[in-house]
């Protein structure tokens, strides 16, 4: 990329970034993402096998009408996804009586270093207004907790699972006056 590239615009360094309804194709999409190596390692999430993956999403995301999730687009073609959950009431600690909303995303590998998450979360973190929202990266994908940080999530403290730790990120305030990136 040349420095002229570099210092222009976020919104002209890639292609147009939009979120939108999930559709059924796009699950196939989601499903082969999740199989890539690379970003079961950065993310250490465990793939599913198809079966699997595809009843959790129909029932556990697209079957809970609490769960908001979005399909990233980037000129209208499937990027990967963001999704919000209620995390379950009895992991709480005490968090109020519907426990803590959460944050996970995942791009395809082709979309990474490119800005496109950045858009999406920005979007995303002006639909979704919950607050605190909190987001749970494995702590050596670090462009993740760069990209949760440059949004205004802080570190407050770690989470297991299973064998790893994680790093445990909230972001308090609400963004609703700031522009939308791009700010066509």
């Amino acid at each position: 990329m040349s420095d002229d590239a570099r210092a222009q615009p976020h919104s002209q360094l890639h292609p147009h970034v939009q979120l939108r309804d999930v559709e059924e194709a796009d699950l196939d999409v989601f499903f082969e993402q999740e199989q890539d190596a690379e970003a079961v390692r950065r993310s250490r999430f465990a793939p599913r096998p198809r079966d699997r993956f595809m009843t959790h999403w129909a029932t556990r995301i697209l079957g809970d009408d609490t769960v908001f999730v979005r399909t990233v687009t980037v000129d209208g073609s499937p990027a990967g996804h963001i999704v919000a959950w209620w995390e379950d009431k009895g992991e709480a600690d005490g968090e109020g009586e519907d426990g803590r909303r959460f944050i996970g995303y995942w791009l395809g590998r082709p979309y990474w270093g490119q800005g496109i998450g950045t858009s999406a979360l920005a979007l995303f973190v002006r639909e979704e207004k919950t607050r605190p929202l909190y987001a749970d990266p494995f702590p050596e994908n670090t462009a993740s907790v760069r990209l949760l940080e440059r949004h205004g999530f802080r570190r407050a403290g770690t989470v297991r699972h299973g064998e790893d730790v994680h790093t445990l990120l909230v972001l308090q305030e609400a963004i609703e006056d700031a522009p939308a990136p791009g700010g066509d």
